[in-house]
């Protein structure tokens, strides 16, 4: 079997490795986490074990472990591993491989090309890869943090399956992490002991990650042994060293990619949900990973109008405050007025019921087109206005005790009424009753 490599040979004597290097899983049982994928039963760990190893797409968040599962199913199926940075390679480099899998082919050996961050790669870098994957000369694997569906292209994702891998869980993290003190391969040669509140912050602080958890383990380890006064002595990791490590380190987020998407799903989801502890959370988890504050507000106006409207419109004018005050004050003021927003928003009433009824108005406008305006509703403001009828039969409100008129306000041919259909939350209760007062005028 050939070495893996890295767009070129590596002598891995020749360099230090990081921890998270040195610890890779050599073998499936050794892999952490991905049960879903490769649990015993599992479609993916059935085909691995039968070696029907297929082309595929790996979906996760860094540090999941992509690159370690493509390099363990190439060692599984004994086929020869061509792995490459879609960041740095191109149709050239493809073509190469392509060539030697075909090569190799000939004398019976299957080829895995690995390609990391997959998303890198433009529409006609990607059809360079068709052909190939298409006639089977390929067992293409690629890896992506971001949604295959906005990235690749149809005919690449028919021609593979893909799988969505999951972060790591703390109490995964922490397994890893206990396993790289005892490990040869990690610290387990060296003097250390570390306290089990300073793994799980670090596994706490990973984010699912367990690159940046062994990474973290790492630098606490040697900060740690940096601050020893005696050489031989125990080196303890404790949780202030680690707190020190890490106070700076930002979270793991993806403002264009994922995270950003799914963490507004969540905080829209929350307020809509009259949570307001959820809602703080995640307004929390925007601006710790340095999301846009503009952005926030901007979703909280929206959420205002659709998800709490007329049952308190109030709602409005708090979030357009909220948003007006991003702007006065700037981070990390601007939380305060954020925080206050969410709340309200959160524990207000709420009606789409504004939603729906500009929905519905603009289908009737999509279906039928602009209908003419009833003459007694056209503009007679002008000189000669009467002589052609506009305005004449209009009753104006104002000119009755109730201020409600009896007359139509609509094309006659408009249909799907009524648009608006208040709810009984709120605020709405008050704006029903005056909609169905007996005066009320007639559609």
């Amino acid at each position: 079997m050939e070495q893996p490599r890295l767009n070129g040979t590596v002598s891995l004597d020749a360099v230090v490795e990081p921890l998270a290097a040195r610890l890779r899983p050599r073998t499936l049982d050794e892999f952490i986490g991905q049960a879903h994928l490769l649990g015993a039963g599992q479609p993916l760990r059935a085909a691995i074990e039968r070696g029907q190893l297929h082309s595929a797409i790996l979906w996760g968040p860094p540090g999941c472990g992509k690159s370690t599962l493509a390099l363990l199913l190439a060692r599984h199926v004994q086929a020869p591993f061509e792995a490459m940075s879609a960041v740095v390679a191109g149709v050239a480099e493809v073509r190469q491989v392509i060539a030697a899998a075909r090569q190799r082919r000939q004398r019976g050996q299957r080829t895995v090309l690995f390609l990391d961050e997959v998303h890198r790669f433009n529409k006609a870098q990607q059809d360079a890869l068709l052909p190939a994957v298409e006639d089977g000369t390929l067992i293409f694997i690629g890896a992506t943090t971001e949604n295959p569906f906005f990235y690749l292209t149809p005919p690449l994702l028919s021609r593979c399956r893909l799988y969505r891998l999951e972060p790591l869980t703390p109490e995964q993290v922490l397994t890893l992490l206990k396993r790289a003190l005892t490990d040869e391969r990690g610290l387990g040669r060296l003097r250390v002991q570390a306290d089990d509140d300073a793994l799980q912050f670090i596994a706490d602080r990973s984010g699912g990650d367990a690159r940046r958890a062994l990474n973290a383990l790492e630098a606490t380890f040697l900060t740690a042994q940096g601050s020893q006064s005696k050489p031989q002595a125990i080196i303890c990791v404790t949780r202030a060293v680690a707190e020190s490590v890490l106070r700076d380190a930002p979270l793991a987020y993806q403002r264009a990619g994922d995270d950003h998407y799914d963490v507004a799903s969540a905080f829209i989801k929350s307020v809509r949900g009259s949570d307001p502890d959820a809602a703080l959370y995640w307004l929390a988890r925007f601006l710790a990973s340095g999301e846009d504050p503009r952005f926030i507000a901007r979703r909280m106006v929206i959420a205002a109008a659709e998800d709490i409207g007329l049952a308190d419109p109030q709602a409005l004018v708090i979030a357009v405050a909220a948003a007006h005050a991003v702007d006065l004050v700037g981070v990390p003021e601007a939380q305060i007025p954020l925080a206050e927003a969410a709340i309200y928003l959160a524990a207000a009433p709420k009606s789409d019921s504004a939603y729906k009824a500009i929905a519905k108005a603009m289908d009737e406008i999509a279906r039928h087109g602009p209908q003419p305006v009833p003459p007694h509703l056209r503009d007679a403001s002008y000189k000669g206005a009467k002589q052609l009828g506009h305005g004449v039969g209009y009753l104006s409100p104002h000119d009755v005790p109730d201020r409600f008129v009896k007359q139509s306000y609509l094309p006659p041919t408009v249909r799907g009424l009524p648009f608006y259909e208040p709810t009984e939350q709120g605020f709405e209760k008050v704006i029903a009753a005056r909609l169905h007062r007996p005066s009320q005028g007639t559609r």
